[in-house]
């Protein structure tokens, strides 16, 4: 059974930073791609980041692109995702989930996910 926990979410103002880290257990984490993903209240699921089961490969969606940084701790099956220059367009539920592959960009990939973290970032 796959757990993930995400953790870091809150309320920032605009230009804030926030970290939020995604723990994982229950499966082999270290060769699996993983991804964060957001919604905000009447959107639908936004693709954020995605890192593969090394670092070695990396996306951004283009709306965080120069902004968030993820980045992979395999010895503490842990994930983070640092976000800067946060703005209020980025306020959502953010989730992030395991893939099946070692990296994917690919929605249908992702079979685990974690409950989600609030983020707001007000103006």
């Amino acid at each position: 059974q796959v757990q993930l926990v995400e953790s870091g979410g809150g309320l920032v103002q605009a230009g804030g930073s926030l970290r939020l880290s995604c723990a994982a257990s229950g499966r082999t984490f270290s060769n699996s791609g993983v991804g964060w993903f957001r919604q905000a209240p009447g959107k639908s699921r936004e693709f954020v980041a995605a890192i593969s089961w090394n670092g070695g490969r990396i996306y951004y969606a283009d709306s965080v692109k120069g902004r968030f940084t993820i980045a992979r701790d395999n010895a503490k099956n842990t994930v983070y995702l640092q976000m800067v220059s946060l703005k209020p367009e980025d306020t959502a539920v953010y989730y992030c989930a395991l893939s099946g592959l070692r990296y994917s960009t690919t929605y249908q990939s992702y079979a685990y996910w974690g409950q989600g973290t609030q983020v707001t970032v007000s103006s």
